[in-house]
Protein backbone atom coordinates (compact mmCIF):
# COMPACT_ATOMS: atom_id res chain seq x y z
CA UNK A 1 0.00 0.00 0.00
CA UNK A 2 3.11 2.22 0.57
CA UNK A 3 4.13 1.95 -2.69
CA UNK A 4 0.98 2.50 -4.32
CA UNK A 5 0.85 5.53 -2.22
CA UNK A 6 4.43 6.80 -3.86
CA UNK A 7 3.52 5.93 -7.14
CA UNK A 8 0.48 8.27 -6.96
CA UNK A 9 2.45 11.63 -6.27
CA UNK A 10 4.04 12.50 -9.81
CA UNK A 11 2.65 13.91 -12.54
CA UNK A 12 2.76 11.37 -14.87
CA UNK A 13 0.62 8.83 -12.94
CA UNK A 14 -2.22 11.19 -11.59
CA UNK A 15 -4.45 9.72 -13.83
CA UNK A 16 -4.33 6.31 -12.52
CA UNK A 17 -6.83 4.74 -10.19
CA UNK A 18 -5.87 2.46 -7.62
CA UNK A 19 -6.16 -0.80 -9.98
CA UNK A 20 -3.97 0.78 -12.35
CA UNK A 21 -1.42 1.43 -9.83
CA UNK A 22 -1.82 -1.92 -8.35
CA UNK A 23 -0.21 -3.48 -11.62
CA UNK A 24 2.31 -0.53 -11.78
CA UNK A 25 3.35 -1.57 -8.27
CA UNK A 26 3.66 -5.41 -9.26
CA UNK A 27 6.60 -4.19 -11.73
CA UNK A 28 7.99 -1.84 -9.79
CA UNK A 29 11.95 -2.23 -8.24
CA UNK A 30 12.91 -0.08 -4.81
CA UNK A 31 16.53 0.85 -5.60
CA UNK A 32 18.63 2.65 -2.69
CA UNK A 33 21.51 4.76 -3.97
CA UNK A 34 24.59 6.44 -2.28
CA UNK A 35 25.94 9.91 -2.67
CA UNK A 36 27.87 10.23 -5.71
CA UNK A 37 26.45 7.10 -7.29
CA UNK A 38 26.36 7.28 -11.13
CA UNK A 39 22.62 5.26 -11.50
CA UNK A 40 23.28 5.61 -15.66
CA UNK A 41 25.51 7.21 -18.00
CA UNK A 42 25.43 9.27 -21.14
CA UNK A 43 24.61 6.56 -24.16
CA UNK A 44 23.90 3.92 -21.96
CA UNK A 45 21.42 1.62 -23.03
CA UNK A 46 17.91 2.69 -21.69
CA UNK A 47 16.39 -0.28 -19.32
CA UNK A 48 13.75 1.85 -17.68
CA UNK A 49 13.51 4.89 -15.86
CA UNK A 50 12.59 6.15 -12.49
CA UNK A 51 10.86 7.71 -9.61
CA UNK A 52 13.31 9.88 -6.92
CA UNK A 53 11.19 8.96 -3.30
CA UNK A 54 14.06 10.73 -1.15
CA UNK A 55 17.63 12.35 -1.67
CA UNK A 56 18.98 14.32 -4.84
CA UNK A 57 19.84 13.75 -8.68
CA UNK A 58 21.42 16.26 -11.11
CA UNK A 59 21.02 14.94 -14.67
CA UNK A 60 24.21 16.55 -16.64
CA UNK A 61 26.00 16.16 -19.79
CA UNK A 62 29.78 16.80 -20.63
CA UNK A 63 30.44 19.52 -23.51
CA UNK A 64 32.72 19.03 -26.33
CA UNK A 65 35.63 20.62 -23.90
CA UNK A 66 34.93 18.87 -21.22
CA UNK A 67 32.92 20.75 -19.05
CA UNK A 68 29.93 19.81 -17.26
CA UNK A 69 26.39 20.79 -17.94
CA UNK A 70 23.84 20.64 -15.76
CA UNK A 71 20.40 19.93 -17.37
CA UNK A 72 18.01 19.10 -14.41
CA UNK A 73 17.86 18.87 -10.43
CA UNK A 74 15.64 16.31 -9.61
CA UNK A 75 13.39 16.46 -6.68
CA UNK A 76 11.61 14.14 -4.69
CA UNK A 77 8.22 13.00 -6.42
CA UNK A 78 9.83 13.58 -9.92
CA UNK A 79 9.95 10.98 -12.47
CA UNK A 80 13.29 11.14 -14.64
CA UNK A 81 14.86 9.76 -17.92
CA UNK A 82 11.29 8.90 -19.53
CA UNK A 83 12.37 10.68 -22.47
CA UNK A 84 14.99 7.40 -22.73
CA UNK A 85 11.90 5.27 -23.88
CA UNK A 86 11.98 7.11 -27.25
CA UNK A 87 13.98 8.39 -30.07
CA UNK A 88 17.52 5.80 -30.12
CA UNK A 89 16.74 3.92 -26.65
CA UNK A 90 19.70 5.35 -24.58
CA UNK A 91 20.04 7.66 -22.04
CA UNK A 92 21.02 11.47 -23.15
CA UNK A 93 22.55 12.29 -20.04
CA UNK A 94 24.33 11.01 -16.76
CA UNK A 95 22.01 10.81 -13.61
CA UNK A 96 24.61 11.03 -10.48
CA UNK A 97 23.18 11.36 -6.82
CA UNK A 98 24.34 14.45 -4.65
CA UNK A 99 22.76 12.91 -1.91
CA UNK A 100 22.06 9.18 -0.69
CA UNK A 101 18.47 8.09 -1.13
CA UNK A 102 16.08 6.26 -2.52
CA UNK A 103 14.37 5.48 -6.02
CA UNK A 104 11.48 3.56 -7.87
CA UNK A 105 13.00 1.87 -10.85
CA UNK A 106 10.40 1.65 -13.71
CA UNK A 107 11.80 -1.50 -16.44
CA UNK A 108 10.98 -1.03 -19.61
CA UNK A 109 9.37 -4.07 -20.79
CA UNK A 110 7.25 -4.14 -18.06
CA UNK A 111 5.91 -0.70 -18.41
CA UNK A 112 5.67 -0.82 -22.01
CA UNK A 113 3.18 -3.59 -21.76
CA UNK A 114 1.23 -1.84 -19.51
CA UNK A 115 1.48 0.93 -21.88
CA UNK A 116 -0.02 -1.13 -24.65
CA UNK A 117 -3.40 -2.17 -22.74
CA UNK A 118 -4.00 0.63 -20.71
CA UNK A 119 -4.65 3.99 -22.19
CA UNK A 120 -3.94 6.38 -19.06
CA UNK A 121 -0.64 5.36 -18.72
CA UNK A 122 -0.18 6.32 -22.55
CA UNK A 123 -2.08 9.89 -21.93
CA UNK A 124 -0.16 10.53 -18.44
CA UNK A 125 3.37 10.04 -20.15
CA UNK A 126 2.54 12.17 -23.16
CA UNK A 127 1.65 15.14 -20.70
CA UNK A 128 4.53 14.19 -18.32
CA UNK A 129 6.98 14.42 -21.42
CA UNK A 130 5.18 17.65 -22.86
CA UNK A 131 5.93 19.83 -19.47
CA UNK A 132 9.47 18.65 -19.74
CA UNK A 133 9.55 19.98 -22.92
CA UNK A 134 8.20 22.92 -21.59
CA UNK A 135 10.83 22.79 -18.71
CA UNK A 136 14.09 22.87 -21.03
CA UNK A 137 12.52 25.04 -23.43
CA UNK A 138 12.23 27.82 -20.91
CA UNK A 139 15.92 27.43 -19.54
CA UNK A 140 17.33 27.43 -22.95
CA UNK A 141 15.40 30.55 -23.42
CA UNK A 142 17.00 32.04 -20.36
CA UNK A 143 20.39 30.86 -21.40
CA UNK A 144 19.92 32.32 -24.79
CA UNK A 145 18.51 35.72 -24.18
CA UNK A 146 18.98 36.31 -20.42
CA UNK A 147 21.72 38.09 -18.96
CA UNK A 148 23.48 36.40 -15.93
CA UNK A 149 21.81 38.53 -13.70
CA UNK A 150 18.43 37.62 -14.95
CA UNK A 151 19.48 33.72 -15.23
CA UNK A 152 20.07 33.92 -11.35
CA UNK A 153 16.81 36.09 -9.97
CA UNK A 154 14.72 33.47 -12.24
CA UNK A 155 16.80 30.87 -10.20
CA UNK A 156 16.23 32.46 -7.21
CA UNK A 157 12.25 33.25 -7.51
CA UNK A 158 11.44 29.68 -8.64
CA UNK A 159 13.41 28.19 -5.58
CA UNK A 160 11.64 30.48 -3.50
CA UNK A 161 8.11 29.43 -4.89
CA UNK A 162 9.43 25.61 -4.45
CA UNK A 163 11.13 25.67 -0.60
CA UNK A 164 10.81 29.31 1.41
CA UNK A 165 9.41 30.89 4.51
CA UNK A 166 8.63 34.59 4.65
CA UNK A 167 8.01 36.81 8.18
CA UNK A 168 6.89 40.46 7.74
CA UNK A 169 7.75 40.75 3.78
CA UNK A 170 11.17 38.68 3.46
CA UNK A 171 11.64 35.56 2.18
CA UNK A 172 14.16 33.02 3.75
CA UNK A 173 15.03 29.81 1.77
CA UNK A 174 18.24 27.55 1.12
CA UNK A 175 19.93 27.69 -2.29
CA UNK A 176 19.43 23.87 -1.97
CA UNK A 177 22.46 23.17 -4.72
CA UNK A 178 26.82 24.27 -4.66
CA UNK A 179 27.37 27.72 -6.43
CA UNK A 180 29.69 25.81 -8.92
CA UNK A 181 26.39 23.78 -9.78
CA UNK A 182 24.53 26.56 -10.07
CA UNK A 183 26.88 28.44 -12.21
CA UNK A 184 27.04 24.86 -14.59
CA UNK A 185 22.99 25.02 -14.81
CA UNK A 186 23.15 28.73 -15.07
CA UNK A 187 25.59 28.48 -18.02
CA UNK A 188 28.21 30.73 -16.53
CA UNK A 189 31.51 30.90 -14.36
CA UNK A 190 31.26 30.05 -10.46
CA UNK A 191 33.32 33.74 -10.16
CA UNK A 192 30.05 35.20 -12.30
CA UNK A 193 27.69 33.81 -9.91
CA UNK A 194 30.01 35.18 -6.90
CA UNK A 195 30.26 38.48 -8.31
CA UNK A 196 26.02 38.52 -9.60
CA UNK A 197 25.32 37.61 -5.84
CA UNK A 198 27.27 40.23 -4.26
CA UNK A 199 25.83 42.28 -6.56
CA UNK A 200 22.39 41.99 -5.25
CA UNK A 201 23.37 42.36 -2.15
CA UNK A 202 24.95 45.82 -2.62
CA UNK A 203 21.62 46.59 -4.23
CA UNK A 204 19.91 45.67 -1.14
CA UNK A 205 17.80 42.69 -2.76
CA UNK A 206 19.15 39.82 -1.23
CA UNK A 207 21.60 38.69 1.41
CA UNK A 208 23.63 35.44 1.55
CA UNK A 209 24.47 33.67 4.19
CA UNK A 210 26.39 30.31 3.69
CA UNK A 211 23.76 28.32 1.54
CA UNK A 212 20.72 30.43 2.51
CA UNK A 213 19.58 32.98 1.13
CA UNK A 214 17.37 36.20 2.49
CA UNK A 215 14.93 37.71 -0.08
CA UNK A 216 14.72 41.35 0.94
CA UNK A 217 12.72 42.76 -2.04
CA UNK A 218 11.09 39.99 -3.95
CA UNK A 219 9.17 42.17 -6.39
CA UNK A 220 12.56 43.62 -7.31
CA UNK A 221 13.99 40.25 -7.69
CA UNK A 222 11.07 39.20 -9.95
CA UNK A 223 11.42 42.15 -12.21
CA UNK A 224 14.82 41.23 -12.70
CA UNK A 225 14.06 37.58 -13.64
CA UNK A 226 11.71 39.24 -15.93
CA UNK A 227 14.63 41.01 -17.76
CA UNK A 228 16.39 40.09 -21.25
CA UNK A 229 19.18 42.08 -22.52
Amino acid sequence: MELIEQLKKPLIFSGLNDADLAELAAITVRRTFTKGETLFSEGEEATGFYLLVSGSIKLCRMSADGREKVLHFVKPRETFAEAAFFGDGKYPAEARALEAGEVLYLPRGGFMELMSRNGNFALNLVISLSLMLRQFARQIEELSFADVTSRLASFLVRRAAESSTSYGGITYMDLGIKKGELASRLGTASETISRTLRKLKEEGIIEVQGSRVVVHQMEKLRSLSERHD
